[in-house]
C-alpha cells in the first residue's frame, strides 16, 4: 500500500514539475484565418495543456508596436516563448498533429 502511495506522489510531483507552456497567438482582427486559429489553439490546448498553459490573442490591428518587435511577416502567427527554444508556427492551425509538434508535444 506505502509503495502505491509513493509512485502517485511521484507521478503528481513529475506532473508540476513540467514547465508552463507560455503561447502567444498574433492574429488579424476577426477574419476566417484569425478566428479559426482562436479556436483551434484554445481546443487543442484544452485538450493536451490543460492547467499547464497560459496564452495571449494579441490583434496586431490593435497593438501595432507589438508586431514590430516580434518582426512578424505573416498570420495568424503563434509563438511558443516557452519551454525555450522559442518555434513559431504560421496558419490557422487546423493540422493538429503539425502543431502538437511545434509545441514539442509529440515527435
Amino acid at each position: 500500500m506505502q509503495k502505491k502511495q509513493e509512485q502517485e506522489s511521484n507521478a503528481k510531483s513529475s506532473i508540476q514539475n513540467v514547465a508552463e507552456y507560455v503561447l502567444c497567438l498574433f492574429v488579424t482582427g476577426a477574419t476566417p484565418n484569425s478566428m479559426r486559429a482562436i479556436t483551434n489553439i484554445k481546443e487543442i490546448c484544452e485538450a493536451h495543456l490543460k492547467g499547464n498553459y497560459s496564452l495571449e490573442i494579441i490583434d496586431v490591428y490593435q497593438q501595432a508596436d507589438i508586431a514590430k518587435r516580434e518582426q512578424l511577416v505573416a498570420l495568424p502567427m503563434l509563438l511558443r516563448k516557452q519551454p525555450l527554444p522559442e518555434k513559431r508556427l504560421i496558419g490557422d492551425l487546423s493540422d493538429t498533429t503539425k502543431v502538437l509538434n511545434a509545441l514539442g508535444l509529440i515527435k
